[in-house]
Parts: structure tokens; sequence; C-alpha cells
């Protein structure tokens, strides 16, 4: 296909030869120089000749793009791959168009999003673990240089009409308040509309959204029943999609559609749940065998492909006892619904692109998973994902059984247990994060293109790779990726093209070398060999001393006869194992790889990335300020800490959040609660870890001052302490809080000044959300100990450093 071109002036290409010491006359430059008038121009209009601009467009007969990305899925996941899910929508695509059963991701969120929509590897575009573990190396900072320009960029500069709905999780953790910057949102990658989230996972009922740079609440999500997030994303994308056909309907669009679905937390609607009642029962390691079988059947693996064993870590299903098969099996139904859900939304985008006339020229691509199935959830499984990965939290078996008609909904932000995604990741070893095996990085990849592809329904087995997918676009679109962008000359793209598979089904592969790396755990594929470090780590093992990446032992397959990575050849052929490692030696240091790091908790820690916040001790909000993200608000974790709200009372008494961070499954907040001052902390969602300091009287109408004071324990993270409130710098209240939140209260609640955005922290407000303060809320003012402190024995609250509210101040002290 030619490529969309066009002349530079000579000073143009002068100035830009100047700057970037090459050629790029022939090499497409964008945006392209200002067009010169082509009118006359006289003394009057009358005499002159008008000549407006002309919009550069999209090359005659340019297809759309719809590019789809599920999360958290595993190869054996959905009935297009074999797996136990129906997914008619992704069946219907496969039928139209080809399945790739050889496709790879990078093994986790993050560091696959920045490799999709730039064409590079993920260290390339500097995005080499997810952004809330990003570190200050080059390939790790999450900060995707100028110079790795996305495939959004190049279509709008082109013609297109660009659009993201879903799941961001490529902000830096840092930027990601209302301050911005904004370069780094989607907006300042090259799409023209967003409507999604930011962060690594959301609550689907009660979402965390933005649309563009704004923070907003649908909706549709308040109230009683809210409505899935599943079904606003494919709300938007039709309603977007059909907006724009309909006012210019020779523009093409791009449309990059990506839910959370099914990340956890797995939500689903009860009606969709109920479809899958019972279909489980016979558990994880019966389904894995009858997926592979039908893999098998489907053409997917080769005749002698083998079933890799389960790892002796995750038990056998036969061994579980009859409780725990009833609630895992209810686990494994509620993520069937959420992922058949978000299926059933995606069909219905495609449908309305159908409706409109536009399918026949459009290309769909469907990468079933960012990822392999997630193995974060435990042994057991959870209600509270955040809260056992990330702080500690232990859920009983006799609890988690009081919460199954619960999971899906509101209250719980499940996730199965890890022996459900080995079975999702049929007939892979290995999960989510271990990039160093197919169970982490083999995704199910469908490309749909009427009239393009030779043999629809057919399947094509060639290598590829998620850093495929921009050339691809390119070649479908008939563009070339430009030499510079915006003003910065661009590195190339390292991806490679699969268009040559569309109508050549047995070609021989073109990607032929393509590195893995995530955590320390590594993989180099080239000419049908793989050589793989076997984990040092488990990736349902969040915490405990992180392993020397030097110390990873390597494996090594012949993938041309051994599609599944089932037979170690490490002992057999040593030399091509070295051979292969120079390889990945030389491809790490082309590629930002080093320095390998294989820790995982350690990095979330504070004070390891840039800050809003710093080491900030005061702080200052005022009602109506909110949304504000965790890591961009005061760090109240594992420290003392106090808060002084001013507030008045109107004549009627007031009720509402002063001031809140996190919500049901983990966070705290300072509140009026029945005219109370009331200060509440979630350690987790269980009844059990809700702690509450209030005081016994209402108070009083007119102004007040309100202060909460929190005494550390000290002696490590996660500990407890006392809470003391006063009242016009009146004792009212004091109590223990056993224990506190030691990591992170949440992906994507977030802090909020006079209401609570999110879900609540305790349920005596949950139907009142989001409880805004009925008085007056002059100002809320917190104050951090730089350290933590042991627990005074008197009532007062006596801190080391700047000075601090005590039980002797006077209101009329300031911060």
């Amino acid at each position: 296909m030619k490529s969309s071109t066009f002349e530079l002036r000579p000073l143009d290409a002068l100035l830009l030869n100047c700057v970037f010491a090459t050629s790029v006359v022939a090499q497409d430059v964008v945006p392209r120089p200002e067009a010169e008038f082509k009118g006359k121009i006289e003394a009057t209009a009358k005499a002159s000749i008008p000549d407006f601009p002309k919009p550069f467009k999209a090359p005659k007969g340019a297809p759309n793009v719809l590019l789809i990305m599920t999360d958290d899925v595993g190869f054996g996941a959905t009935s297009t791959f074999g797996g136990p899910i129906p997914a008619p929508a992704y069946d219907q695509l496969a039928q139209t168009g080809v399945r790739y059963n050889q496709f790879h991701t990078t093994a986790l969120c993050s560091p696959t999003r920045a490799a999709l929509l730039t064409g590079r590897n993920h260290h390339t575009a500097n995005t080499g673990v997810i952004t809330e573990f990003a570190t200050g190396y080059p390939g790790y900072n999450s900060l995707m240089p100028k110079s790795v320009g996305t495939i959004a960029e190049v279509l709008k500069q082109n013609g297109y009409s660009t659009s993201w709905f879903g799941k961001n999780h490529n902000v830096p953790a840092w930027q990601s308040s209302q301050n911005g910057p904004f370069e780094l949102w989607p907006t300042g990658l090259g799409f023209d509309y967003f409507y999604g989230f930011l962060g690594g996972d959301a609550n689907q009922w009660r979402t965390a959204l933005f649309e563009n740079t704004r923070p907003i609440e649908a909706p549709e999500q308040q109230g009683k029943n809210p409505a899935h997030l599943d079904q606003l994303l494919a709300d938007k994308a039709i309603n977007w999609i059909q907006t724009q056909h309909a006012i210019e309907p020779d523009r093409p669009f791009f449309a990059y559609y990506t839910p959370g679905t099914s990340h956890a937390p797995h939500h689903a609607p009860k009606e969709w749940i109920a479809k899958f009642n019972g279909q489980f029962d016979q558990g994880w390691d019966k389904v894995r065998e009858e997926s592979f079988a039908r893999q098998k059947k489907l053409g997917l693996l080769p005749a002698n492909a083998k079933l890799t064993p389960r790892p002796e870590g995750i038990a056998a299903w036969d061994s579980l006892g009859n409780d725990e098969k009833k609630l895992y099996a209810r686990m494994m139904e509620v993520y069937a619904a959420a992922l058949a859900h978000a299926d059933y939304q995606i069909g219905r985008v495609i449908d309305s692109i159908a409706q409109s006339g536009q399918l026949d020229n459009t290309v769909v691509m469907f990468i079933q998973g960012d990822n392999g199935a997630s193995a974060e959830g435990s042994m057991q499984g959870t209600t509270n994902e955040i809260g056992t990965a990330g702080n500690g939290v232990t859920e009983s078996l006799p609890y988690l059984l009081s919460m199954i008609d619960e999971l899906g909904g509101e209250k719980a932000y499940n996730h199965y247990p890890v022996g459900w995604a080995h079975a999702m990741n049929t007939p892979f070893q290995w999960t989510k994060q271990v990039a160093s095996h197919f169970g982490g990085t083999r995704n199910g990849m469908v490309i749909s293109w009427p009239g393009h592809i030779k043999e629809p329904g057919s399947i094509r087995s060639q290598f590829h790779s998620v850093i495929d997918v921009v050339p691809t676009i390119l070649d479908a679109t008939g563009l070339t990726f430009p030499a510079v962008i915006n003003g910065v000359k661009q590195k190339p793209i390292d991806g490679t093209s699969m268009a040559y598979t569309f109508n050549a089904p047995a070609a021989p592969g073109m990607h032929t070398t393509q590195y893995f790396e995530l955590l320390g755990n590594r993989g180099i594929y080239k000419d049908g060999w793989i050589a793989s470090t076997t984990p040092a780590r488990l990736p349902w093992v969040t915490y405990g001393a992180s392993p020397n990446p030097e110390d990873f032992k390597w494996e090594l397959y012949r993938l041309t006869e051994d599609f599944t990575q089932a037979d170690d050849l490490a002992g057999k052929y040593p030399e091509k194992l070295k051979e292969l490692q120079a390889v990945f030696e030389q491809e790490s240091r082309a590629h930002n790889v080093y320095p390998l790091d294989a820790s995982m908790a350690e990095r979330a820690g504070p004070n390891i990335r840039p800050s809003l916040t710093g080491t900030r001790q005061e702080f200052t909000y005022y009602a109506g300020m909110k949304r504000i993200p965790e890591g961009t608000a005061p760090n109240m974790k594992n420290k003392s800490f106090s808060i002084v709200a001013d507030v008045e009372i109107p004549a009627g008494g007031a009720d509402g959040i002063l001031a809140t961070a996190g919500g049901r499954f983990g966070g705290w907040g300072l509140m009026l609660l029945d005219g109370k001052p009331t200060y509440v902390h979630a350690y987790s969602n269980q009844a059990k870890d809700k702690y509450r300091v209030a005081s016994n009287e209402k108070l009083k109408p007119g102004k007040h001052s309100i202060r909460f004071e929190f005494a550390y324990d000290g002696g490590g993270v996660g500990k407890g302490g006392t809470g003391t409130i006063f009242v016009d710098d009146k004792l009212v209240a004091s109590a223990r809080i056993e224990k506190t939140i030691r990591l992170i209260y949440s992906f994507d609640e977030t802090f909020d000044i006079g209401e609570d955005t999110g879900t609540p922290v305790i349920e005596d407000y949950a139907n009142q959300m989001p409880f805004r303060f009925t008085g007056t809320l002059k100002k809320a003012r917190f104050l951090l100990s730089p350290s933590t402190v042991t627990v005074p024995k008197a009532a007062t609250l006596q801190l080391p450093g700047p000075v601090y509210y005590s039980r002797s101040m006077q209101s009329k002290d300031t911060l």
C-alpha cells in the first residue's frame, strides 16, 4: 500500500535538517507546515480572491479502526480460544476474520498498553512496570517519551477522529490529579476524546471516571441501582461513533476500547451471574482438561501439544472441602459473568458500526487480555483485592462464605483463587506477572476486516507481539509512521506488521526475535526457540524478600516441537541456551531493560517516585475539593497526624463528610454522623475491621473547630494507635484503632473534602452517598508527623518538629 506523503517547503526541510542532522524530506513530519495562501490579496476585498487553508484528510477510502483490549484474560478463557466462557461477539469476529494463536503481551497492564499504543517495546516506552511501581531509570519511570509517539497521534494528524473508552493506566501516578500536567493523559497522546478511568482497576459500580481531563460522576451510577461501567462505556462509544459519522461521514475514526473487565474486582449484573449457576462445579482441574480438548479440536494447538501440569503450590480440586468448592465455584461463575457481559457490550458497539453501514470498511482488532489471567486473588480468593494483596488483610473461610451472595456486587471487591487463573491460562504454565512463560504473555487475538482477509474463520500461527499492532494499523490505513512528531524525532518502530498474514495463512513468521522482561522474569524468543527464566517469586506472593534477578535459573524450549513450553531442554542444549542468553543481553541493552529489578511491594512504597506532596507536612483544603488521587493527597499512613476542620453548624444541625480517603474496602473518614463528630477507619470491608472514634454529643449551632488527632504506635507498618477528637479544644472522644492501612487504600477511590465520591467507609451513611456536609465547612487542615511516634499516655498528642495542634492550643492558632 502506498504511504501518505507531502512535500516540505525548502525552508521547512532546511530547518528540520539543521535540528535533527538527518534528511526528512522523504519522510512524513507532523504537524505539517502551514499551508500557503493561494488566493489573491489586493487593496479591497472586492478585488481580492479568498482561499481557506484546506484541512489535511485521511487517504481516500482509509478504513476505520476499532482496537479492543480486555484486561487480565487468559488464553484459555473464552469460547473463541477453547475456553469455558461464551463470547459471541468475539466468536463472530473470528468467523469473519482470523485468530492468532501465537500473539503475545508483556505480562502486565501498563507495559502492554504503552507497547500497544506506540509500537515500541515497553522499556523503550519507559514503561517496564506499572505506573504505581515506577522507579527512576529510563526503562521504568513511566514517563512515555515524546520520541515514542502514539498511533492515535499519527492517525489524528492524518485526518482521523480519535477516541479512547475505558482503562488508561499509563498516566504517571504523580501526574494523575486535576493539576496534571496532561501531556501523558489520553488527550495529550493524540486522542480527541477520553471517557474512562486512570488507574489499574476500578469499581465497576461506582467508578472514578474522567471525561477528557475532568473528573466526573456518572449520573447512571448514582442512587441505589447503579449501572455497570461496561454498559456506560458501550453507550459512550456508540454515541461517539454515531455522532462522528453523522456529522462527517467521510472522516474515518480510530476508537480504542479497553474495558477494565476482567481485572478485579469481578463485578457483574446479578442476572448475568445467574446464567452460570453450576457451570464450574467440576473444578479448575477438569475445566483445564476440557479447555485443552476443545483447543485441540478447534485446531488452536498442534496434535502433539502437551497440557502443562498444575503447579504443586495450587491445590487439586478434589482435595478441597465442600465449602471451599461451593465458594470457589461461585467466584468463577462471577468471573465468567463479568467477561461474558463485557463481550455483550462490545458486541453492541460492533453492531452499531454495522447498522451505520461502516463495518465493511472497519478494521477490528480484538486482543483478549493485556496479559494472562491474574493469580493476585490469593489461594482462596478474596472479597477485597487491594486489602489482601497490598495490606495483609486476612479473610476466614466462614467470612468468605457469608459474602457468597455479595460477590460481583457493590459490597465486594472480589477476585477468584489462583487455581482458576491457572485454568484460564490453559494450556500454558504460570500467570500474569510472569513474562518468561506464555501463561503470562500468550493472549488470544482476532483481526477482522471484511474483504481483506483470505479464508475468514481460519487460524494464523505466526509468532507476533503487541508491538506489532501499530505497524499493522499503518499498513491497513496506507500511512507511514512520521520521522518527526510535534518537533521531536521519533525512535524506530520495534514491531512488525501482521498484514502479511492476511492473505498468506502459512507464510513464514516475520517477527523472528522478541525479548520479554517483567519484575525480573525474562524470556527471549528467536526463530522458534525461547529461553525462559524460572520465576523465583510466585505471582500470588506480594510480600517477603525479593529474589536477586542474577540468581534466576534458565529454561529452554523448542516451540516448533513444543507449543506449550512443556519440555525444558536447557540441560540437553546448553550451547543453544547460551546463544539465546546473548541475544537477550543484546536486546536488553538496546531497549532500556537494565537494571533488572525483581522487587514487588518495595516499589510501591513512598518516596520512590516524584510526588506533589513530597515531604510536606501541612495541607489546607476547602469544601468541594474532591477526586484527588491517593498518590497526590496527604499520605497519612504509618504515622501520627492531626486533622482540623473549621465548621459552622446551622440551627437545624448538620451531618456529612468533612474529609475522607478510600472507602468501604480500606480508608478513613472524618464526619458528623447524627450530628456527632466521628472518625472512622476501615482496615478492610469486614465488620471487625471497622474502627470508630465518636463523640456522644451533637454539635450545637454556631462555629466550631473539630480536631482529630491520631497517635501512631510505631514499630512498623500497618500498626495501630489512639484516636482522639476535640471540639473547640475540649476532649470529646478517644478510642483505640488496632490496625491501619499500611500501603494503599485503593487504586481508584480518592481523597475528598466535604463529601464522599466513592464508596462509604462505613455502612451507616451508605444510603446517603455522597453524604455532603450540610453545614458550612470553611477549611480542613492536615498536619503530618515526619516520623512514627509512641502513643503518649496523656490524652493530648504532642508531636516533634513544627508546631502541631495539641489539647492546650487555642482555636485561633494556625497550622
